[in-house]
Formats: structure tokens, C-alpha cells, sequence
């Protein structure tokens, strides 16, 4: 009997080998706090800190030569500032005179540079290094070069002598009546090109499509400028105006190498005011008051100019 052939059966499959793919990790939620954390510590320490400290010693007697006196004094210290401080008013007044003058000539001034070197003209690049270069000198190192200029004996007033104007031997820094122009000239030279920078890199954004179609539809220079330059740089100008304002507010490097307060107290700002009551008289819970008002002063203006301008808001 014949055996029935045998099926051929197909070999086994190997068993398909799973490539490992690799796991993800979860990235912990914590890790870019701890990645900033060590910034935050130092702002906290370079910051906070002394301005925790400066209003806790407003409140405090703190004379290191009358130690014997110092102690917990309350408001007694602002209300010394209120009422009983009358060079605190003057210099808070002076404060906003040069604030005032120097921000708005600045201004001016900035922006009619900025349109000069926004030109197409041989040289622009030199140009423009020359105009933006007082920026990037210091406050002190400014004045020590008009303290030269205005020197009655080897500056320009001796020249103007020689021409028959003015007089010899005049400083126009010892002058009651001449001095706060000198200082604000001073700080114009070092000024001016802030606002040149700020607003000419705003300009490099405007569109020339804008200005030429303007020019088809007839609009002068003097159009183009109000209703097309003015409106593009109104945000730079809102911002740049309130910096630069708080800066002057706070200018003290500048003025006290250049008349030191002076004369008879004439340009005196309520920072430099402070720097002379704590540095000169010792006297740092007194100091510390004065400014925590001047943070206060500052605060509220800002707020308000910010609110007034609308500033990131609708242009309309």
C-alpha cells in the first residue's frame, strides 16, 4: 500500500527584531525656572535690595556722626521734606526746568539730525559716526572737556574777547545768569545724538512706497512730514522722550563735575541735592527720604505722561 507523500511544510518566520526607538523624556516644567533662577537672584540682589533698604531708612534717623540720634523716626522725615525744607522745593523746581529744556531741545534737535543722516549723500557713514559719537562719552569726561571750553583764560570766551564780546576773565560758569545755558548746551552736545539714534532707526522702517505715492498725489515735503514721518515715529518719540526724561531727572555726574550745584546753588537738581545730603552731611535717613519722594515724583509722572500719550495704542 502506498504511503501518501509527505506535505512539505515552509519553514518558520524569524521573529521580526523591534528596533529600540529612543524614549522621550518629559522636559520638567521647573527647568527654565532654574535655568533663570540665577539672574533672578542677582536682580533680586543688585536691585531689590537696595531699594528695600532706601525705604527702610527713610524711616529711620540715620547720621553716621550723630550716632546718638539715629533710630525709628516715622514720617518725621517727609514731613521735614513737606514743611520744613525749602531748598527741597527749589531744586525740585530746577529739576523740572531742565528736565523740561533738555528733553525738548533734545528732541528737536535729535530728530533734525535724524532726518539730515536718514539722506543719501557722499560721506553719510562718517557722518554719522561724528554725530552719534558724544553719545558714547561719559557724563564726567564730558564736562572736564567743556570745563576747557568755558575756561575764561584758554577757552573760547578768551576768543570772543579778542573779538570785542564779553570781557576777559569771565566764566560764563560762575555767572548766575549764564550758567544753566552753559550746562544745558553741555548737555545738549551729549544729548542730542540719543534721540538722532532712536529715531533714525525708526526711520529706516518707513516705507519709501508711502512718500511715493504721496509725491503722485501731489503732497509737498513739509505733508509728507506731518502726515506720514510724525504719525510712523510717534511710539519712538513717546518712549524715547520718557527715558530720556527719567535720565535727566536723575542727571548727576554731569552737573556736579560742571558747576558742582553751583553757583549760590543754581543748578542744584533734587538727585544731586540728595547725593550732597548723604555724601556731604552724612545725613542718610534724611537722604533716603528725599529719595523715595524723587522715586515717587517720577513714578506718577511716568504713569500719567504714558496714560496722556496712549502710548502702543491706536494712532487715530
Amino acid at each position: 500500500m502506498a504511503q501518501p507523500a509527505a506535505v512539505a511544510t515552509p519553514p518558520p518566520k524569524a521573529p521580526r527584531r523591534r528596533t529600540a526607538t529612543p524614549r522621550r523624556t518629559a522636559t520638567p516644567r521647573r527647568l527654565p525656572y532654574l535655568l533663570i533662577a540665577p539672574a533672578g537672584l542677582l536682580m533680586l540682589g543688585f536691585i531689590a535690595y537696595p531699594v528695600i533698604s532706601v525705604f527702610y531708612y527713610s524711616l529711620q534717623n540715620y547720621n553716621v556722626t550723630k550716632p546718638w540720634r539715629n533710630g525709628f523716626a516715622g514720617l518725621d522725615n517727609f514731613r521735614r521734606i513737606f514743611t520744613g525744607d525749602d531748598q527741597f522745593w527749589s531744586t525740585l523746581g530746577f529739576s523740572a526746568q531742565w528736565v523740561f529744556t533738555q528733553v525738548s531741545l533734545q528732541l528737536v534737535l535729535g530728530l533734525a539730525l535724524a532726518l539730515i543722516v536718514n539722506q543719501t549723500f557722499l560721506g553719510r557713514g562718517i557722518s554719522r559716526a561724528m554725530v552719534f559719537s558724544p553719545w558714547a562719552v561719559s557724563g564726567v569726561l564730558t564736562s572736564t572737556i567743556w570745563i576747557l571750553l568755558y575756561n575764561s583764560s584758554t577757552g573760547f570766551s578768551r576768543y570772543l574777547a579778542d573779538a570785542g564780546i564779553g570781557e576777559y576773565g569771565t566764566s560764563v560758569l560762575s555767572d548766575t545768569g549764564t550758567v544753566f545755558w552753559a550746562a544745558t548746551v553741555t548737555e545738549l552736545w551729549r544729548g542730542v545724538p540719543f534721540f538722532a539714534i532712536l529715531i533714525l532707526a525708526d526711520l529706516q522702517s518707513v516705507s519709501k512706497e508711502l512718500y511715493e505715492a504721496a509725491s503722485v498725489d501731489g503732497a509737498g515735503r513739509l505733508r509728507q512730514f506731518f502726515h506720514i514721518t510724525l504719525p510712523h515715529l510717534r511710539d519712538a518719540i513717546i518712549l524715547a522722550t520718557l527715558l530720556r526724561g527719567v535720565w535727566e531727572f536723575n542727571n548727576v555726574d554731569l552737573l556736579y563735575t560742571l558747576t558742582g550745584g553751583g553757583p549760590a546753588g543754581e543748578t542744584t537738581t533734587l538727585p544731586l541735592y540728595v547725593a550732597n545730603t548723604g555724601i556731604e552731611g552724612h545725613d542718610f535717613g534724611y537722604a533716603s527720604a528725599l529719595t523715595t519722594v524723587a522715586f515717587v515724583i517720577l513714578l506718577f509722572c511716568s504713569i500719567v505722561y504714558l496714560r496722556l500719550s496712549k502710548f502702543g495704542g491706536d494712532h487715530k
